[in-house]
């Protein structure tokens, strides 16, 4: 049978080169050798019962795995067309390799996109353009009960956790920030030396895991976060909720994984399993989370804190809403993190099923602060697929007031997105804890790829921004975001999501708004 001919083939070689060497000569121990490994995969292949595929096809059935593993690679460089690829198209990588190398991102003979597609989006021109701001501005955050407010630039480091990262990978990140100026956050595995060193600014994320500030039991720690927030690299606090990739789900880190560094970095003991629950042990309502930012913010001395949420239920929100008109209490920033958004290793359910897309979270977030008159004491920051200078100006346009980005980063610092984050085998040591795979990325060289990437972006939303006629952040408006729908008729973000207006859900809710609002209770987390 075909299906055993390559067996068949090796075992006759095999049968046959063992007389030969008998009787002629040594060397035909070679060939012996050469036909009788692959005999002996395939004798192995036929007893074994774990593969169907290898059964049926003793040896060649391994060509089928083998090709199997290379499947990312063989789509992005073979299969894909440049601009529908995913999660990142190649154009989209593109863009950022020659930024981070300090090469001109242009391209010609004009775009590859329908843009007669339903869905395409276009930000509208001016015909009175302006001129470019000499300095990128600044977004200052910190509220009224925030005493040592931080300016924030437009685009920065989102949250990436050593463990997940590289200790050089978090190196150049840092050292990049602090060269260019803008912010690095932690990721929920703390504050490493890999985030200190260099100098950055630091958000700092805290996650169920308490990592940094934790008792042995796992509780929140005042003392503990006291003295790291205290740090002078840390400039803002940031209390993760949840996560776009994997919204409502803790983490185990193994036993063999926890070393010394990171063991020091979470404050956990080394070489023991540590488990992340999936809900906050410090609150339980959203009363309570209130409670428990303005607590973060006295013992942080004052610093901006905020917290990061990808949400899933309009009603859950204005729960929060409610909570912070009660307490009078307001978060300093909220990051609004999309279902889109990247993770190290997630279940696929979770990543493609659970959690708002960052438009529709975004503009939740935005539009019910505004319903609560609460706006103005919140900066929001988006979180979500963020790579290009079109990107920031859309989620500015949407109602962000900065933005954040990870796996564009990542791409700054090398990675090409070989799908491989989990296995501990990075091929551009990015996210892998080996250290020869680690020891292949150069810090010098990739630090200053962040900041070029960075401030190559940010001057790019400058200039989409000045070709809009708008001179800052604040002038862009949702009239000024087109998306084409399945009428053939174009319709502005303005007139797509209606915010309602300032205050209006605290005397007369409208309509559209009137059930979730009536259902939202700021002492429970109601669906």
């Amino acid at each position: 049978m075909t299906r055993f001919a390559a067996l068949a083939l090796f075992a006759a070689g095999t049968a046959a080169g063992v007389p030969l060497a008998l009787l002629l000569s040594p060397w035909w121990w070679a060939a012996v050798a050469l036909c009788g490994a692959p005999t002996l995969v395939g004798v192995y292949d036929l007893l074994q019962r774990r593969h169907t595929v290898l059964r049926n096809y003793p040896i060649v059935g391994h060509l089928r795995y083998e090709l199997e593993s290379v499947r990312p690679e063989l789509q992005q460089y073979f299969v894909e067309r440049d601009y529908d690829g995913r999660p990142y198209d190649r154009d989209t990588r593109t863009i950022v390799y020659e930024r981070a190398k300090g090469e001109d991102a242009e391209d010609p003979f004009g775009s590859e996109l329908d843009m007669y597609e339903r869905g395409y989006e276009y930000l509208v021109p001016s015909i009175a353009p302006v001129d470019v701001p000499e300095r990128p501005p600044r977004v200052r955050i910190g509220g009224p009960d925030c005493t040592r407010p931080y300016e924030m630039a437009l685009l920065n480091v989102s949250a990436m956790s050593f463990g997940s990262l590289s200790s050089n990978a978090l190196l150049a990140l840092n050292s990049g920030a602090a060269r260019g100026g803008f912010a690095h956050d932690t990721g929920e595995g703390g504050i490493s030396e890999y985030h200190l060193r260099p100098g950055g600014d630091l958000v700092w994320e805290i996650g169920t895991g308490y990592f940094g500030c934790r008792t042995p039991d796992g509780d929140f720690d005042p003392r503990q976060f006291a003295d790291r927030a205290a740090l002078p690299a840390v400039r803002c606090v940031s209390l993760k909720l949840s996560q776009g990739a994997k919204p409502g789900i803790g983490g185990v880190l193994p036993a063999g994984k926890v070393s010394a560094e990171i063991a020091a970095a979470r404050g956990v003991p080394q070489g023991r399993t540590v488990v992340s629950p999936p809900y906050h042990r410090a609150f339980s309502t959203p009363r309570e989370l209130v409670r428990f930012l303005a607590r973060m913010r006295e013992l942080a001395d004052g610093k901006p804190v905020g917290f990061k949420i990808c949400p899933g239920s309009r009603t859950q929100f204005l729960a929060v809403c409610k909570a912070m008109l009660a307490e009078g209490v307001t978060p300093d920033f909220i990051v609004v993190d999309g279902a889109e958004g990247g993770t190290g290793a997630a279940p696929l359910e979770f990543a493609d099923h659970l959690g708002m897309p960052l438009t529709e979270g975004l503009i939740t977030v935005h539009h019910a602060l505004i319903g609560t008159g609460l706006r103005d004491r919140v900066r929001i920051g988006a979180s979500g697929k963020v790579a290009t200078g079109s990107d920031i100006v859309k989620r500015l346009a949407m109602g962000a007031d900065y933005t954040n980005a990870a796996r564009a980063m990542m791409f700054a610092v090398g990675c090409i997105q070989a799908q491989r984050c989990h296995t501990n085998r990075c091929p551009t040591g990015v996210t892998t804890q080996d250290p020869r795979r680690v020891r292949a990325l150069d810090v010098a060289d990739k630090s200053v790829r962040v900041t070029r990437y960075q401030q190559a972006t940010v001057q790019s939303a400058l200039q989409i921004m000045a070709a809009m006629g708008v001179r800052e952040p604040a002038e862009l408006t949702p009239h000024l975001l087109r998306r084409r729908g399945g009428d053939a008729v174009f319709r502005s973000y303005a007139e797509l999501y209606v915010p309602p207006e300032p205050g209006e859900l605290r005397t007369a809710p409208p309509t559209a708004w009137a059930a979730d609002w009536e259902r939202a209770d700021p002492d429970r987390f109601t669906v």
